[in-house]
């Protein structure tokens, strides 16, 4: 199991990989970006370089970046066009950091074909203005709020279908979208269906990445709100089964869950990374 958490860049970009390494991550996912800004400023040859030196010294990998939130590749003329570009300069800057993996949301759209398609446009035009051949992009699960693309793995596939370069494409698995979205992950037997359904539409090899999360809502709510780990609708189990599950032990698993401290002045992150691998059969 390769395990890792969201974890903030405030200092640096370097600064991720450094509380990665003490709460004894395999992988970290990180924002490559402000969430709240269309431009900012490039990144500098230091911040490039001390974040290549730090990775080497501590052996963290794979490194997921994750797209705005921002992003929609499926909106409205001049969303869609910011929504290209900050997803561009994000590759790119997946690019010169060697990060391997960029998560984005597929973005909303009434008309879900037409959404697809401009999604798979979209992509398209990305990659192609991308230098870098390493990193690649991850369309993630949702749980399927209003007209959100995304919540079932047929649209996925449909998306995946349409690229001119699919294998520069992937999928990011979020525990709590795909159970909010209705698939059951809670049981051994739930889960062995889910992932079946998943192998058989998109395919086990486009499974990249992982967001462990527990959901505050119910099976098939189409309401995304993550819980800490086993203080769910999913329960410790439902984890049990992704964290032991041979064919997904090189997949990085990001936990994705609250961050602060509990009652009791204890770190979130360390909680529910304890919460997971107490969960690991030997």
């Amino acid at each position: 199991m390769l395990l890792g958490s969201h974890l903030s860049i405030a200092g640096g970009m370097h600064r991720a990989l450094v509380k990665a390494g003490s709460y004894g991550f395999d992988t970290v996912a990180v924002f490559v970006r402000s969430q709240v800004q269309w431009h900012v400023p490039p990144l500098t040859v230091e911040a490039v370089s001390q974040f290549r030196r730090t990775r080497r010294r501590l052996g963290v990998s794979p490194v997921v970046a994750h797209g705005s939130y921002l992003v929609n590749l499926a909106g409205n003329r001049d969303v869609r066009r910011k929504s290209i570009a900050a997803m561009i300069a994000d590759l790119g800057r997946c690019g010169r950091l060697g990060i391997e993996y960029l998560v984005f949301h597929p973005g909303s759209n009434a008309d879900p074909q037409r959404g697809i398609e401009l999604v798979a446009r979209a992509l398209d035009e990305i990659i192609a203005a991308c230098p870098h051949r390493r990193p690649k992009i991850l369309i993630e699960t949702t749980a399927g709020q209003g007209n959100s693309l995304g919540h079932s793995f047929e649209q996925i596939a449909a998306i995946l279908a349409r690229l001119g370069r699919p294998r520069r494409f992937g999928v990011c698995l979020d525990t709590c979208h795909v159970f909010a979205a209705g698939c059951d992950i809670r049981s051994p037997r739930a889960y062995k269906r889910t992932l079946q359904a998943f192998g058989d539409t998109i395919g086990l090899d486009r499974l990249l990445a992982i967001h462990l999360n527990d959901s505050l809502r119910a099976l098939g709510s189409r309401v995304d709100r993550h819980a800490h780990i086993g203080r769910g609708r999913i329960g410790l189990q439902g984890f049990a089964n992704f964290v032991n599950d041979e064919r997904l032990a090189e997949v990085p698993m990001i936990l994705e869950t609250p961050k602060g401290l509990d009652e009791h002045g204890r770190d979130w992150d360390a909680i529910n990374a304890k919460a997971i691998r107490k969960l690991v059969r030997c």
